[in-house]
């Protein structure tokens, strides 16, 4: 699916983690906004959507991913897209229809009949009356 650039905000921020002196000097770490309104969405898909994202999903609408993998600014971009990407695959998949099954009368006999045999099984292990 083709994400428009204009549902799209790119943001750089100070990110965590490995870089040394470099983390505190350069915004590497990429949060991208999306707008999920503007993607025009089948209501199914954006139901699927809304579950999948969770807390990533704001009220107004708006799905944050951040991305702070990598220590340069492209590959953390790179990174924020793809993860973009398969969140909307994975929102896109309709889940297999079940099929109903019911057990046949044979089926029901058999499970009737072993339950009648441990109804034996067990009785018999049971105190012995002297006759």
């Amino acid at each position: 699916m083709a994400v428009p650039d204009s549902a799209i905000e790119e943001r750089f921020l100070a990110a965590t983690g490995p870089g040394g002196q470099n983390v505190n000097k350069v915004a590497t770490a990429c949060q991208l906004r999306v707008d999920i309104f503007a993607l025009g969405l089948h209501p199914e898909t954006y139901r699927r959507l809304k579950l999948l994202a969770g807390s990533k999903l704001t009220s107004g609408g708006v799905l944050v991913l951040t991305a702070r993998r990598y220590r340069s600014q492209e590959g953390n971009r790179a990174d924020a897209r793809e993860r973009l990407a398969e969140l909307l695959e994975k929102a896109e998949e309709r889940a297999a229809r079940r099929v109903k099954t019911k057990p046949s009368r044979a089926a029901k006999a058999r499970r009737v009949d072993d339950k009648k045999g441990r109804a034996v099984v067990k009785a018999g292990r049971g105190r012995i009356t002297p006759d």
